[in-house]
């Protein structure tokens, strides 16, 4: 029986309406204006010659009704209509009553006995009527919960949103800054439109595409960017769609999405933060029976098990590509896993101009500047940027995005807003100067660090001030030189505050904390001490998880422990100690920084070189190569045919080759060190 049919036609609308007229009238029809009295005070007002009229009905309704004469009362109650209910022979005794006053004329209009006159059909109805409406209610709950936008009872389908011609189209020409991610994904979109062309040299398309990298670097926007180009139904879900409150629903919702995709092949799957069903299976919590274990099972099988239809691909993207399970993994499943790291300052510059797009931006302003001044940053940070530079140009209601604005946007997307209502005193302010000084004058002045670009002393967010120490270029490795660098000038400030007003304040513990985890992971990680070498202490420092270990094991001694607590003690204090030397050696430097600080509250990188001219650098470090029995050799670097073409340039030379080669064989010159 089509039930949809009944509720959304008339007809069983108009069935309930005439069923609850029935009853209405029959509720009401019963009273008829009849007050209920006890049954004595009716025997007594016939008794008393009181009644106009009266009807005895009997039967199953077993009730008398009278009528009292005008200017007579029934005891308290006020009208002139009651009624009263009766059992058993009452009912002869009330008509011999009646009969016995009637002839004495004590009742004028007479009476009259009458059986019940209801209707067999109504009384069963009316028995029937409650079982009726709880199943018409019944059925009217079941049709709104299976129909419409209500998925109540469809709890084990996909909640898959299906890309569709009308949704707006992101294309690749939107995806700036991961050109080696692009590639692949364009290629997948090749296979999808043109199979031929693969299935000549026998290549077989892959089944799976696993996004990985940090937030905010542009998975879901590239994903995106495949469904506004495929041309095949594109399915979007994300993983914490699958598992809810229901047993078995997480497992069930991925067959269903499958046998959609299916059911429209060729076409893709994109699922989003599937960390959230393909965590690494093991010891956790749930066993082998957890309702995660059984979605990611019903995955895996759907991927690549035993019956599988070719003509679907899956697309998934995490920013925790270490903690999915390697069955998940493997190829099969996953046969392509791009990595979409933070872009370099060429991807910037192209996420910049992209973002650029429909916002005025003024002519003097150098988006490679901007690129350059924003190492480290994502797609998401970068669009952020312009985006706040565009709300403060309209907040100053000027028309064009100027550097200011763009400045003051880097600024609030680093540190957070700036906070004018906040109020400080001259000393805190001095106090600040003098710490944010000693941490530009610490980078400033030692060899391996990184070019100050901004100091100011304007709060935002929870700092008081800030230093902005970044890389000319990008790095992907540090030196331990650079790292010990790093130590000295995040004490920079502490040094500053002991060295001039001899109690520091508690405006270093970020500094503290930052410096102790970088000392920290210098001996436990990157094996920069002599004493322990070049081995590695404990896991991860990341969470446990369920499927992994519960708790982290430490896989060396209470003694090691001791001797790694000694070296990142040793650490920090040679990296104070050395800050402290640079302040002492440039205090006239850190004076003048402080006085052009409190009077202009915020200094750029020129003005910052300009009174760090006369400063006085420190000397390099000595070697080092981790041991004293390892003696650093003298023989620098062999040059590259790029660096020597530019060294013979400088001296006016003709170029040279590095090496000789006769007959093909490479001949390498004598090795001779220098000095």
């Amino acid at each position: 029986m089509d039930v949809k049919r009944y509720f959304r036609g008339p007809v069983m609308w108009i069935v309930l309406a005439v069923l609850a007229v029935v009853v209405l009238m029959n509720v009401v029809g019963s009273g008829g204006g009849y007050k209920s009295v006890d049954t004595s005070e009716v025997v007594k007002a016939i008794n008393s010659g009181q009644v106009e009229t009266a009807k005895l009905t009997t039967g199953d309704s077993q009730m008398i009704k009278i009528e009292l004469k005008k200017d007579q009362k029934l005891g308290k109650h006020d009208g002139t209509k009651f009624q009263a209910n009766y059992i058993g022979d009452q009912g002869v005794q009330l008509a011999q009553n009646l009969q016995t006053k009637y002839e004495a004329g004590q009742i004028p209009d007479g009476y009259s006995v009458s059986p019940d006159k209801t209707s067999p059909f109504l009384s069963v109805l009316l028995s029937l009527l409650p079982f009726v409406l709880i199943v018409v209610v019944f059925l009217f709950l079941m049709n709104q919960m299976q129909g419409g936008g209500s998925r109540v009872m469809n709890f084990g389908k996909s909640k898959a949103k299906l890309i569709t011609k009308d949704t707006p189209k992101t294309t690749f020409a939107d995806v700036a800054g991961s050109d080696e991610a692009v590639e692949e994904l364009h290629e997948i979109k090749e296979f999808l439109q043109e199979p031929a062309k693969f299935q000549a040299v026998g290549a077989k398309i892959p089944k799976g595409v696993l996004l990985y990298g940090p937030p905010g670097t542009g998975k879901t926007l590239l994903a995106r960017a495949v469904a506004g180009e495929a041309g095949v139904p594109f399915y979007s879900i994300s993983g914490s769609d699958f598992v809810e409150m229901f047993v078995g629903v997480g497992a069930s919702r991925v067959r269903d999405l499958f046998e959609q995709a299916k059911a429209n092949a060729p076409a893709i799957v994109f699922v989003d933060e599937i960390d959230a069903v393909g965590r690494h299976r093991g010891a956790g919590l749930g066993g082998g029976h957890d309702e995660r274990e059984q979605t990611l099972n019903q995955l895996l099988v759907e991927m690549d098990g035993f019956d599988v239809k070719g003509g679907v691909i899956l697309i998934a993207a995490t920013n925790r590509p270490d903690i999915l399970d390697p069955a998940l993994l493997r190829p099969g499943r996953f046969d392509r896993q791009i990595a979409v790291d933070r872009p370099d300052m060429q991807g910037r510059l192209e996420i910049l101009k992209v973002h650029q797009k429909g916002k005025p931006v003024a002519p003097d302003v150098d988006l490679g500047a901007v690129a350059r001044r924003t190492p480290g940053f994502t797609g998401a940070d970068l669009a952020n940027v312009l985006n706040e530079a565009a709300l403060l140009t309209a907040r100053s209601d000027q028309k064009l995005i100027d550097n200011h604005a763009l400045d003051e946007a880097i600024d609030r997307v680093v540190a957070g807003p700036q906070k004018r209502t906040r109020i400080m005193s001259d000393r805190e302010k001095k106090i600040t100067a003098y710490h944010e000084g000693g941490h530009a004058l610490v980078a400033a002045a030692s060899p391996n660090s990184d070019p100050v670009h901004k100091i100011t002393i304007l709060s935002r967010g929870r700092a008081l001030g800030y230093t902005m120490v970044l890389p000319d270029e990008d790095k992907y490795s540090t030196t331990r030189n650079e790292m010990l660098d790093q130590l000295a000038y995040m004490l920079g400030g502490r040094a500053a505050e002991e060295l001039v007003f001899h109690d520091p304040t508690t405006g270093a513990a970020n500094d503290i904390e930052k410096a102790t985890a970088t000392a920290r992971a210098m001996v436990t990680q990157y094996g920069m001490t002599e004493r322990l070498g070049a081995i590695k202490f404990g896991g991860d420092n990341t969470e446990p998880f369920l499927g992994r270990e519960m708790a982290h094991p430490r896989d060396y001694s209470e003694e090691v422990a001791a001797l790694v607590d000694e070296e990142v003690k040793k650490l920090i204090e040679t990296a104070h100690n050395e800050a402290w030397e640079i302040l002492v050696e440039n205090r006239d430097v850190l004076d003048n920084l402080v006085l052009a600080l409190l009077e202009k509250e915020t200094l750029n990188k020129e003005q910052i070189a300009e009174i760090f001219s006369t400063i006085v650098k420190r000397p390099a470090r000595p070697a080092w190569t981790g041991s004293s029995r390892r003696t650093p050799s003298t023989r620098p670097p062999v040059l590259s045919p790029k660096e020597l073409q530019l060294t013979n340039s400088a001296n006016g030379t003709s170029t040279a080759s590095p090496v000789s080669t006769e007959k093909g064989i490479e001949v390498a010159p004598e090795d001779t060190p220098e000095a």
